[in-house]
């Protein structure tokens, strides 16, 4: 058996996972889809609940990973194929062009900084601009630039910029095939996609945003460098709205589950608007709160009391823009007593759910069990949820379930150890 592992998913559990087994001393490649390695932690402003910075978890991880001389990264690629021979799996990976040399980019940015294009950044959840050869954020590893051919004017003014000569608008894709021993499977999540609840209004009007749309409006490395706005005017909303469970628990939508994290960054989110903001208000519709790590409970009961931030349980009904100053109309009922309940707010946040990532289709390269919601079974989830039915496949971090940061470095963690026993074996 090859002692060397291939993890698919480059966020914050593929790199845990990754810098266990290196640091073991087996060979270990990520794949990762994005240009660069990070995940969903790399859109984050904070943590919950004790509100450490993302970023100064993040990217000291990050830097080990890409410098790890035992770990790979096989960044802007994705899995295409695996086929299993004796004790070893066949890998084979579409590594796509950046149309920039890899081996000679120092990322400066020299190429981008007079770009002429502007596209709306993903990565910014569409509320700012990035250009048609771009980095993905400041401290991304690796630290390559990559042309979005899509977007790009063929105007080679980035080639006559580069000093390096990095620029290489004739790169192909490419077909790598790598040979190992174990696969762990750390694909991460999406976002549920608020649209499908009409009645939030996301998707309808420009003042209702996601949970992590705001999340990159208070990030100092954000579209608005840290203020938060309100995406129709540019003013300072002074009423806001969290909306709870969009896309989770929800019979119309099909996700029975709970996503787990939602009603921590909500709290977590109101309350660094109440720091940020002066005299705002922040209200938060829910169906029932959700606190059940350690410190959760703490954190939900100091957002009250000590930053006046309102819970109230109530089913949103309806969300209607006020057309006079693009305010919104909340209409819900009380829970608990079924009064009509009636608010209007400046903006509006929908606290939309986990669901699995759909980037991989997995069935047609690895035949992994899907439970409730679509997320991959363990073999025994009961007591052991990162081994899968196919000997030398195990799980790790949201690929197995919804869960926070804090559980999926654990299961990464539980994952490597599995893996390096398998391994040995």
């Amino acid at each position: 058996m090859t002692k060397a592992v291939v993890i698919i998913g480059g966020g914050i559990a593929g790199m845990q996972a990754a810098l266990d087994l290196a640091d073991q001393g087996f060979m270990v490649y990520v794949v990762e889809k994005n240009p660069s390695i990070g995940g969903r932690v790399a859109q984050l402003d904070k943590t919950f609940p004790t509100l450490d910075c993302a970023a100064c978890i993040l990217t000291p991880k990050m830097f080990d990973v890409g410098k790890h001389p035992n770990i790979k990264l096989l960044t802007y690629s994705e899995v295409k194929e695996v086929r299993r021979e004796g004790g070893n799996f066949k890998v084979k990976i579409l590594k796509k062009p950046r149309y920039v040399d890899e081996k000679k980019c120092i990322g400066c940015g020299a190429c981008a900084q007079l770009c002429p294009v502007e596209v709306p950044n993903d990565f910014d959840e569409r509320l700012g601009f990035r250009s048609a050869i771009y980095i993905q954020f400041s401290h991304a590893v690796p630290l390559i630039y990559t042309i979005d051919k899509e977007h790009c004017l063929e105007c080679d003014l980035c080639k006559n910029l580069c000093k390096v000569g990095a620029i290489n608008k004739q790169q192909k894709p490419e077909d790598v095939e790598i040979e190992v021993g174990v696969i762990i499977v750390a694909t991460g999540f999406d976002l549920f996609d608020a649209r499908r609840r009409e009645e939030c209004g996301f998707g309808l009007y420009d003042n209702v945003i996601t949970g992590l749309s705001l999340e990159r409006l208070l990030n100092i490395s954000g579209p608005t460098g840290g203020r938060v706005v309100r995406p129709s005017d540019g003013k300072i909303p002074k009423k806001v709205a969290f909306i709870q469970c969009v896309g989770p628990r929800d019979e119309k939508s099909g996700n029975l589950y709970c996503s787990k994290v939602c009603c921590m960054y909500a709290t977590k989110e109101a309350e660094l608007l109440k720091k940020q903001i002066w005299g705002v208000d922040v209200t938060i519709y829910h169906m029932d709160f959700r606190a059940f790590i350690k410190g959760f409970e703490e954190f939900y009961h100091r957002a009250k009391s000590e930053f006046g931030i309102k819970y109230v349980k109530g089913k949103v009904s309806q969300v209607r823009e006020n057309p006079a100053n693009n305010n919104l109309l909340i209409q819900a009922v009380n829970i608990d007593s079924g009064e009509p309940l009636e608010d209007e707010f400046d903006m509006v946040v929908v606290s939309t759910g986990i669901v699995p990532a759909a980037s991989y289709e997995f069935e047609k390269i690895l035949p992994l069990k899907k439970g409730e919601g679509g997320f991959f079974v363990a073999s025994d989830p009961k007591i052991d949820t990162v081994t899968t039915d196919i000997d030398g496949v195990f799980l790790a971090g949201v690929a197995e379930g919804p869960k926070d940061i804090l559980e999926s470095i654990s299961q990464a963690k539980a994952a490597a150890m599995k893996a390096s026993i398998f391994l040995k074996e």
